[in-house]
């Protein structure tokens, strides 16, 4: 039987999802039309924003439906950057990023870099990948009126490491700067309590204004995801034509899309204490079976047991072997992992994540993905123990082989 342990990349959709997908999919009418049909259409989406909104701890009308995650980061961090330097205001090129995003926030930066102008300042992680504050807090006062934005990962979509969000938004509220979070590996895993993080650390339009998820991480259809974003904060919209979610994000609504959605959200959060309870014991289970089976392995971000490490997230690093070595060899045994994100899968590369922790381009290389999810037993933990001593052996020998073949021409 197949073990799936790459609940980061998705996770398998719930039934109660899938059936209330196809359910609402038979439900004929445009949710912008005025008559009965398009009107019984709009009962259906907005209900669901609501109950999405529920489970982000902010107002329906703050919840704006995109495509997925990606989209929702792009449409902050483009709108965002945008609308601070629209004409007539004063240039504010900095944006603030710490080391390690996802490649939504990275490659959205080094576009707006290449053909905005702006200047990205990547923020130092230390060894366990958390944002260097202290670092954090020096660029943030440094010119505060020249920043566009700041924006930060809350899990670390890689190592698993939880961010300190908090700390990190509450600078942007003393310096005035907009703040947005990438909460696509929190949801689910974190209570996220937009309303309440917000009071605690924006103002306006500083500090949190913007928040971004994916429904297929918690359960829903791939293809949705929501931005949300404050009363006060303003962007300049990616796409235009219609006028829908206040502007932000014009476009006929997939209504069974977010009907299928707030099911999942709703059952993430009412499952989330335990299944969080759950899904620690199984991460321990796996980290305690790798160092006993594979003592070479190295464990990246948190420590085991550390609240500051998500329940669902194991990585490790494997001295001497390349980590799609490992994945093919365990993928060969039925076993599904990662090397990292899904987004850069099948592209050769050091993990950018863990170099800027501080490993080496060797290190990087030998990084191996596990994640956990609502599917994840026992059995599973035990069958990849048993499986990575041979493919580490295995994986090591050809990493070493190709050494010396390129040290012997």
């Amino acid at each position: 039987m197949a073990v799936y342990l790459d609940h980061a990349a998705t996770t398998p959709m719930l039934p109660e999802a899938i059936a209330a997908y196809a359910e609402a999919m038979s439900v004929v009418g445009n949710p912008s039309s005025i008559h009965s049909q398009g009107q019984q259409a709009k009962r259906m989406l907005e209900e669901a924003r609501e109950t999405v909104a529920a489970s982000l701890g902010c107002d329906p009308i703050e919840v704006v439906f995109t495509s997925g995650g990606t989209e929702a980061i792009n449409l902050a961090l483009k709108g965002m950057y945008w609308a601070r330097n629209d004409a007539g205001q004063p240039a504010r090129p900095r944006v603030l990023a710490p080391g390690g995003e996802h490649h939504a926030t990275v490659d959205t930066l080094e576009w707006l870099e290449r053909s905005e102008g702006a200047s990205v300042e990547w923020l130092p992680l230390d060894e366990r990948g958390l944002i260097d504050l202290d670092a954090a807090q020096r660029s943030f006062a440094r010119e505060s009126d020249s920043i566009a934005l700041a924006t930060a990962l809350w899990v670390n979509n890689e190592v698993g490491t939880i961010e300190p969000v908090a700390e990190f938004a509450r600078l942007g509220q003393q310096h005035r700067v907009p703040v947005h979070l990438d909460a696509v590996a929190a949801y689910g895993h974190l209570p996220i309590d937009f309303a309440g993080l917000r009071q605690a650390t924006g103002s306006g339009t500083a500090g949190l204004v913007g928040l971004s998820v994916s429904a297929h991480k918690v359960g829903g259809p791939v293809g949705i995801g929501a931005l949300v974003l404050s009363r006060k904060a303003t962007v300049v919209p990616l796409v235009h034509g219609g006028g829908q979610q206040r502007n932000v994000r014009s476009g006929t609504q997939d209504v069974a899309a977010a009907v299928a959605f707030a099911v999942a959200a709703e059952r993430a959060v009412r499952d989330l204490d335990t299944e969080r309870m759950r899904l620690e014991g199984l991460r321990d289970r796996l980290i305690a079976g790798v160092a006993r089976e594979v003592p070479e392995a190295v464990l990246s971000g948190m420590p085991a047991g550390d609240r500051g490490r998500v329940a669902s997230n194991v990585h490790f690093v494997f001295p001497g072997a390349q980590g799609d070595s490992l994945l093919f060899l365990l993928d060969v045994a039925g076993i599904s992992v990662s090397t990292g994100s899904a987004c850069q899968a099948g592209i050769p590369e050091p993990s950018h994540v863990l170099i800027a922790m501080g490993r080496t381009d060797e290190e990087a290389r030998g990084a191996l993905r596990l994640t956990l999810g609502r599917t994840t037993t026992e059995g599973d933990i035990d069958a990849v123990v048993a499986a990575l001593p041979a493919a580490y052996e295995q994986a090591a020998r050809a990493g070493l082989a190709e050494r010396a073949t390129r040290l012997g021409r």
